[in-house]
């Protein structure tokens, strides 16, 4: 007998048993919950060529940041391209393929080609928008998800996190009220859903509205500060907001207990925590001895040559540490990894360098070049990734130089 999944959808390998797990390692996946991988060691016990799963787990890597556990995901995909597979699930074998190849393009195109055959494939549209959201393609998120809505409904599995990913794509495309809408539509079907809390915590960022944001994370704080995979990210934002507000202290409070409390070596945590310790020391608050064991933790990270909005973030340790020669290791290799004709050569070679080369000057208090390198950078900079909240940290970056290279003029004029 022919199993399917809980959306109606062929999978090879598996038993009752091991669906089960999947699907709720799936769901823990999508909601951004905590014990996904428990589930999915589950699943792969009970059905050891259920190739779904191997996919699952393999993508759990690929969607990351962090060069090593992209390579982790090797092993997961060498077992599910040996498995007996439908169609559908050679298509997901390929697209690991692409990812593992740095071809994200490709992997695109193939995530397309599944959605137009498959739209209620969550897992396909998930990893599609997680790769959205690493090469910055606001445009490819969002007509991705409309594209998919009309095959879905509420009594489909998985719906709630598919309206949580449109409310990210709606915010990044700058339509807030719909937005707002759709993220508590999401909450509406799974009050425990972590990205769309995240959805909606980006609405008030963007809006400019701290106070309101604030109070809906504290009054949310039992489903999004414990059991889920983006505690820390939500703790950033926190940061984000009592910085809106002028207090500093606050903020560094959020840095101390929850954002570097546990010294959480990966690669998503020490981004949030560069990009919060920079718009402390932005707004002229001192951060102190605290870059010094951040800019430690990401020394390690110098040569990973994957990831320009890594480099950014690293760079921003480094410079905020004072830690030149760790900074002039990073500008080396990054002079290295910008000839190659690839994805992360050329974001390299157009923004990853000129940028930190600008964070460079910026700590070194040369604002004339900082202000230069950052005015010129090419209008699709956002293909670095993240969100627009977090790539403001450039714009803060350029207004803050600008600002103090005035100052300087008046005081030489003086």
């Amino acid at each position: 007998m022919t199993l399917r999944d809980h959306r109606d959808l062929e999978i090879s390998g598996a038993t009752p048993a091991a669906r089960d797990a999947f699907e709720r390692a799936l769901d823990a996946h999508l909601s951004w919950r905590s014990g996904a991988e428990a589930h999915l060691e589950h699943a792969v016990r009970a059905a050891p060529a259920f190739t779904m799963a191997h996919v699952l787990s393999a993508y759990f890597d690929l969607c990351s940041r962090d060069r090593l556990r992209v390579r982790q995901a090797h092993a997961a995909c060498i077992t599910a391209s040996k498995l007996p597979a439908t169609p559908r699930e050679r298509l997901h074998v390929a697209g690991m393929g692409a990812v593992l190849a740095d071809d994200f393009e490709s992997f695109k195109i193939i995530v397309q080609r599944l959605l137009d055959e498959y739209p209620r494939d969550v897992l396909a549209l998930q990893v599609g928008h997680a790769l959205d959201y690493l090469t910055g393609d606001v445009e490819g998120m969002d007509a991705r998800i409309s594209a998919v809505l009309p095959a879905w409904s509420k009594d489909v599995p998985g719906y709630h996190a598919v309206l949580a990913m449109q409310a990210f794509g709606l915010v990044e495309s700058g339509r807030y009220p719909r937005a707002a809408e759709q993220g508590l539509r999401a909450l509406e079907l799974d009050p425990w859903d972590a990205r769309a809390h995240h959805a909606l915590t980006h609405v008030y960022e963007m809006t400019g509205d701290a106070t309101a944001g604030l109070r809906w994370m504290d009054e949310r704080r039992v489903y999004w500060a414990a059991d889920t995979v983006a505690a820390t990210h939500l703790w950033w934002h926190g940061g984000l907001f009592h910085l809106a507000q002028g207090r500093l202290r606050a903020a560094l409070a959020v840095y101390d207990e929850h954002v570097r409390g546990s010294r959480s070596v990966q690669v998503s945590d020490l981004i949030d925590a560069s990009a919060l310790l920079w718009r402390v020391e932005l707004l002229d608050g001192d951060a102190g001895e605290r870059w010094t064991e951040l800019a430690a933790a990401w020394e390690g990270h110098i040569e990973d040559g994957y990831c320009t909005f890594n480099d950014m973030h690293a760079m921003l340790a480094f410079v905020g540490a004072k830690d030149w020669r760790s900074a002039q290791r990073l500008e080396n290799a990054l002079q290295r990894s910008q000839s190659p004709i690839t994805r992360y050569g050329e974001t390299t070679r157009l923004v990853g360098l000129p940028v930190c080369r600008a964070l460079m000057a910026f700590g070194r208090g040369d604002y004339p070049r900082a202000t230069q390198a950052l005015g010129l950078l090419p209008a699709f900079a956002h293909r670095i990734g993240g969100s627009h909240a977090q790539r403001d940290l450039l714009s803060l970056t350029l207004l803050e130089a600008a600002q103090r290279l005035r100052r300087a003029t008046r005081f030489a004029a003086a």
